[in-house]
């Protein structure tokens, strides 16, 4: 018995050296953490319980026979994040460079197929140099099957991808199916062919961080979510973003208790929007004054800034927050913030978190390269996005609501379940100038008599009772008392029910 358990110790020691010291050495100078580090850091301390150790390839073409790593690339397993369950992966680069084989791909699948039937979301730490080219296509059935998994858990449990590394060819298509992209800056890329391909096939010098970098995939791709400065940072960011995110789609917000009263109200508010139409102000400011805390998790936030997306806690529940940003782009909706707003209000609806949406949208972004680069068909993806959703939505309208992106924008006729609107705000086909100049294009000739009219159809237009006389808005309130109108009206809704016609799946307009 002595030597069968000196046996297993040995075992277990050679998979938790991985490729080697010398690799391990290679791997923390370039600043990178090793795969069970990196668990170590992301799990609650001691809770981490490790499958499939042993595993290992059974590749024997290219000299693969003698060149066998107990674990075979990647530790899998679950653990515990703040007491909560969740399944992990963690692809290990000192181990034929983290590349995937049948056996590693088999790994991954069965903490997956677990994670499905125990209702636990799912982890990827991705670091991997690609399919493993010795077993040929045996590796590309690998990446198959993962594949299939990750539709499969799309909307059923909450799946996050942590670029940590190389991240090529058919490896990307993984993270692209998860819920969250996350990378790391200067360590980490993404790209489906690499510089060499490129220069071969389109004759563009470019590097791996100009090409899939984390820059690149957080600010014109859009790809990626989030960047982080290095590993230790990314998983700790990390482990406050799981805190948002229910179990599964089942489970409902979480709940974290705060001493921030649901009714408090803040004046500073009252001053928030300017008095020109036409200035802009910091609608992150009115996010930070109304959710628990002063604590908001923003994504994508240097991708199509005019619009803002993130998760917050109104009375100690989860909830996803979506807001036009007029310091940018005037807060038009344009092809790009579309599409991160729209893929954000499914994932919040697929596991019922309640979604505020904070308008002041002039409309959609006018354009030739709007036009061809098909906002038509993006602006209806937000717009299909919210119709269909049918969890908790509250509207609040700080400014402007016009045109078609007015009823985008969770409105009543969305089914909108509570619609607010600041004094101030302006619901209409278009602002006042615009509009003037089309009913009254007679005029164009008098300036006065012109701004007469517009102060006229300013007068009538130009405030939110119009709507409210039509039952569009449920109330006009303070800007002050944001935050307690907010937490009633969840808290109302908090046992909604509604659904949708039984279907298939609807066919959203890709």
């Amino acid at each position: 018995m002595h030597d069968i358990i000196e046996q297993l110790e040995k075992k277990r020691g050679g998979a938790r050296l991985g490729g080697g010291k010398r690799r391990i050495d290679a791997q923390h100078a370039k600043g990178k953490l090793t795969a069970r580090e990196r668990l170590d850091l992301l799990l609650d301390e001691g809770t981490f319980e490790e499958w499939d150790m042993f595993v290992e390839h059974r590749c024997a073409d290219f000299g693969m026979a003698e060149q066998k790593v107990p674990g075979d690339g990647v530790v899998t397993g679950y653990g515990m994040i703040n007491g909560r369950l969740v399944f992990v992966f963690s692809q290990d680069f000192t181990v034929f460079g983290g590349a995937l084989s049948e056996a590693h791909a088999e790994k991954i699948c069965k903490v997956m197929d677990q994670a499905m039937k125990v209702g636990a979301p799912v982890i990827g730490l991705n670091d991997s140099g690609g399919a493993r080219i010795q077993e040929g296509v045996a590796s590309l059935g690998g990446y198959a099957e993962v594949f299939q998994r990750n539709v499969m858990a799309s909307g059923v449990i909450p799946q996050i991808s942590l670029i940590m590394g190389p991240c090529a060819g058919g490896a990307v298509y993984s993270p692209a199916m998860t819920d969250f992209i996350f990378m790391v800056r200067d360590s980490s890329y993404m790209f489906v062919t690499g510089p060499e391909v490129v220069k071969t096939v389109t004759h563009e010098e470019v590097t791996a961080e100009q090409l899939g970098g984390a820059g690149t995939h957080t600010t014109q791709s859009g790809v990626a979510d989030l960047a982080f400065a290095n590993d230790v940072e990314a998983l700790l960011m990390l482990r406050r973003f799981f805190n948002y995110l229910p179990l599964n789609n089942r489970d409902g917000p979480p709940l974290r208790p705060s001493g921030d009263v649901p009714d408090r109200e803040d004046l500073s508010l009252d001053t928030l929007v300017p008095d020109s139409p036409n200035k802009a102000y910091d609608m992150k400011e009115l996010i930070l004054k109304v959710v628990d805390d002063g604590d908001f998790f923003e994504l994508q936030a240097d991708y199509a800034k005019n619009i803002v997306v993130g998760f917050g806690r109104m009375a100690g529940y989860s909830v996803g927050i979506v807001a036009n940003n007029p310091q940018v782009l005037a807060g038009c909706l344009d092809i790009k913030s579309s599409i991160k707003a729209a893929r954000f209000v499914r994932f919040c609806d697929a596991f019922s978190i309640p979604v505020i949406t904070f308008v002041d949208v002039p409309g959609f972004m006018p354009g030739t390269s709007q036009e061809y680069g098909g906002i038509i068909k993006h602006g209806a993806k937000l717009l299909y996005a919210y119709a269909e959703c049918t969890v908790p939505k509250v509207t609040v309208i700080t400014r402007k609501a016009y045109g078609g992106a007015y009823d985008v924008m969770s409105s009543k006729h969305l089914r909108g379940d509570v619609n607010f609107a600041w004094p101030n705000a302006e619901i209409a086909v278009m602002g006042a100038k615009g509009a003037v100049e089309i009913i009254f294009r007679e005029d164009k000739g008098d300036p006065a008599k012109l701004a007469a009219r517009e102060a006229e159809y300013k007068a009538r237009f130009a405030n939110p009772f119009v709507a409210g006389a039509r039952g569009y808005i449920d109330d006009v309130i303070q800007p002050h008392e944001t935050r307690r109108r907010i937490c009633r009206s969840l808290a109302m809704l908090k046992d909604k029910k509604l659904q949708n016609p039984w279907r298939k799946h609807g066919n959203i307009p890709l």
